[in-house]
Formats: C-alpha cells, structure tokens, sequence
C-alpha cells in the first residue's frame, strides 16, 4: 500500500514538473518570437512615408529669407514654353500687332473658330459679333461691333492680342483658349465681319453668276 501511494505522489511531482517545463518552452518560445519580431521591425525604415523634406511654403531658418521654396534660376524656361515665335504667340511683328496669320486657316480652322467663338465669345458678343450676347441683354456693358468701321480695318493681330491680355472689361483668355485657337477664333471674326461687310467683289468669279441670277429671280416675283 506504501509503495502505491510512493509511485502515485512520484508519477504526480514527474507530471507537475513537465507541466512546468512545458509553460517555461511556451514562454521562452514566445519570448524569442517577439524578439524576432523587434528585431525586423528595428530594420524597417520609414524614410519613404515619413520623408524628412519642406513642404511648399514651409518656413524654414536654412535660408536667409526664412522661405523653404527656391526661385527658379533667372532665364529659366519651363519644357514646352520657350516661345520664340513671336507673331504666333504675341500677335506681333517687331512689336507691332501684325495683319497677318501665323499659319495657313482651312476650313477646319473656321469651324474650330466658331466653335470656340460660340462657347467663349458669344455671352457678349452675340452669334453674329454685334455686342447683343445674352449677358448683354441681361444689364452686362455691351462690347463694341466687330464691324464698326474701326474693328473691320484692324488688324487680325488686334483680336489674338485681346484674347491674349484682356481689353476695358474683357479679361484675359489666355488660361482658357491655347493660342493656335486664339488665331482660329479671330479667323471667325474676320469671317463674321466679311459676312457682314461683303460686296460683290470678294465673291468668286464662278459664283457670281448664281447670285446675279438668283437676284433676277427676287426682282422678278417682287414686280408681279
């Protein structure tokens, strides 16, 4: 009967102690699993989303004047904006607004003209260049007639310039019409005042017949 009860308060202490083994491997197992952990986080760098750089218009006191931004150097152009041309970008020759266009107006250039003149002009202008656009018609200062005797004599480099800079309460459109479209725009305009203002003379030849016969006719039924 001793000898039961020895081998049964031996075989509990042997189990008790691996019980204890077996928390201590868990911890030590654990332990060493966050430390590895640790170990690779400490190695992670976060340079790439927490950069140590300024922010635009951040106050710093490494320049003189306390801006964190750098001018660019003088005469420094941006890619795509050297402009060399000068009649193409200003309206220009020599400074002088010129009578002339930058590049040869196809029929395509006329509908993209008034395509963009409807969208960007006609609120005061009107469809047919006479100043009555809607805002106009709603209390806004009328512009003047494209075909006032001093807007059909100036030069086609006047309209670019316009477009360009803003004239009395026109602003500028240079943010919002690139300038081959300025060009196309004042092509229509020249087209409008033609339509307004044409004789006899600047039709062509082949055409004239029609209108000469096609004006008989009208004179014809209006007599009877």
């Amino acid at each position: 009967m001793e000898s039961l009860k020895l081998r049964i308060e031996t075989a509990a202490q042997e189990g008790i102690g691996r019980l204890r083994r077996g928390r201590w491997t868990v911890r030590l197992r654990g332990a060493a699993c966050v430390g590895l952990v640790a170990l690779g986080l400490s190695g992670c760098r976060l340079d790439m989303h927490i950069q140590p750089k300024y922010l635009p218009y951040d106050k710093t006191d490494f320049w003189g004047d306390d801006r964190s931004e750098r001018q660019p150097v003088p005469g420094t152009v941006a890619r795509g904006q050297l402009r060399l041309d000068e009649l193409f970008y200003t309206g220009k020759i020599n400074g002088v607004l010129a009578d002339e266009f930058p590049f040869p107006i196809t029929s395509a250039d006329l509908n993209r003209g008034r395509q963009r003149f409807n969208i960007y002009c006609t609120p005061c202008h009107g469809y047919t260049g006479n100043g009555d656009g809607m805002i106009v018609q709603r209390g806004f200062p009328p512009p003047p007639s494209y075909h006032i005797e001093r807007l059909r004599t100036a030069p086609v480099g006047h309209f670019f310039d316009v477009i360009t800079n803003g004239y009395g309460a026109m602003y500028s459109y240079a943010a919002r019409v690139e300038p081959a479209d300025r060009w196309r725009i004042a092509a229509y305009i020249r087209a409008l005042q033609l339509s307004e203002n044409a004789t006899i003379d600047d039709v062509p030849e082949p055409e004239r017949d029609k209108l000469a016969q096609g004006s008989a006719g009208q004179a014809t039924e209006t007599s009877k």
